[in-house]
């Protein structure tokens, strides 16, 4: 291990699909030794996402689980949870996504884990808190999404219930996860003692959705009615021009002044819907009808010209196919190439954030099942001997015998 912030952190990571995953790639990205716990059946992402060249490495999986180590051990199994035990005795934050009545009937609750090393992190992502009549239900991203009010923006934008088309509540409860984590190991360096978090995505994805969408309902009692008008508008999205799709977001006085004057309308300024911030923001509807009939007028290079010759903001709209070839990214060579052990050659996005201090330089390929459970048990003492004990008896499964 080289380099990054948390270098010298061990983690635990029960974790599947993307929640958990994502919140550990955060960590294992700055620096963190990841290790990966996985079941003889692996984690679920490795087979129900699309793109796989051999069996239980999806591209999904290969995105969300870089510079990790994998090992396989059967937890109902007992040598199997000793195993784990060992590991969790000198880790210093164990990460799940697992519900707390499953966590507590194996003993990894953090009442249990806490006797045995008190400077252990704890960190549970949930579905929901434990303090509220949903506690231990199971979940996923669009329930999610559904409960938590996102779909109800698209209602009222356009009239219709829609979820974000990714696991948007997943990535954004994983990534408070690790800041959680973060938080608690800086604690730790003051105190020498570990702590429980709970990160539930339901309470996460209602603060993330009512921040924006209170509005007027913040005031008791209200003042006016719930959600922001300008994100409600059928027309925030990318425009239409006459080759192609721009987006737009003057919302200074100074950037809506210039934009006014770009689209051939400078009298707009003084038009008293849209003279101020306040005001276009309770016209928004209005405003962006103005932004999309001005912007159909020429192509999207024109405006791009024009725009940023105003210091307007201002992009062209990108596919999934154009944001693989976008020339910002190309330039910060945010795309590269890797050769995987057993995939071949494969694109991965760069960590985007830098640090001064350093950042982590041995990046690590997205493990196989159980790729390292020989190097990671060897390293909590166990000799040759005994890790053939345990591939004998089950509670631990060697790569080559998966998916056989």
């Amino acid at each position: 291990m080289s380099g990054g912030p948390l270098a010298g952190v061990r983690v635990i990571d029960l974790t599947s699909i993307v929640v958990g995953p994502i919140c550990t790639r955060t960590l294992a990205d700055q620096g963190a030794d990841v290790i990966k716990v996985e079941s003889p059946g692996g984690d679920l992402l490795r087979f129900m996402a699309q793109g796989s060249r051999t069996p239980g490495m999806s591209g999904k999986f290969i995105n969300f689980n870089r510079n990790k180590r994998s090992i396989c051990l059967d937890l109902k199994h007992p040598d199997g949870m000793v195993a784990m035990r060992r590991l969790l005795a000198t880790a210093d934050v164990f990460v799940s996504n697992v519900r707390p009545v499953a966590l507590e009937r194996l003993g990894l609750d953090h009442a249990t884990l806490t006797a045995a090393n008190p400077r252990l992190i704890h960190c549970g992502i949930l579905a929901f808190g434990s303090d509220g009549r949903y506690a231990n239900r199971p979940a996923y991203d669009p329930v999610i999404q559904s409960l938590s009010g996102v779909a109800a923006t698209f209602d009222r934008a356009v009239g219709e219930p829609r979820f974000v088309p990714m696991v948007m509540t997943d990535h954004i409860t994983g990534l408070i996860a690790a800041q959680s984590i973060g938080f608690a190991l800086f604690r730790r360096t003051s105190t020498g003692k570990g702590e429980a978090i709970e990160v539930p995505m339901f309470e996460n994805m209602a603060s993330f959705v009512m921040s924006e969408h209170m509005g007027a309902a913040t005031f008791e009692p209200p003042v006016g009615p719930t959600g922001d008008n300008r994100l409600l508008s059928p027309d925030y999205r990318p425009l239409a021009t006459k080759d192609g799709y721009i987006t737009v977001g003057p919302n200074t006085d100074a950037q809506a002044f210039a934009f006014f004057e770009a689209i051939g309308q400078p009298e707009l300024r003084d038009d008293p819907r849209f003279c101020s911030a306040a005001m276009r923001t309770a016209n928004a509807r209005e405003y962006f009808t103005i932004r999309a009939e001005g912007l159909a007028k020429r192509t999207t290079d024109e405006w791009l010209e024009i725009l940023g010759q105003r210091d307007v903001p201002a992009a062209r709209y990108n596919s999934l196919e154009d944001l693989m070839v976008d020339p910002h990214l190309q330039d910060a060579g945010f795309f590269t190439l890797e050769e995987h052990p057993s995939e071949g050659l494969l694109r991965r996005t760069r960590t985007p954030n830098r640090f001064s201090g350093g950042m982590r330089q041995d990046a690590l390929h997205a493990p196989r099942l159980g790729e390292h459970t020989r190097e990671v048990l060897r390293g909590a003492g166990y000799g040759e001997a005994d890790l053939d004990r345990l591939v004998a008896a089950g509670a631990i499964v060697e790569p080559e015998k998966v998916f056989a």
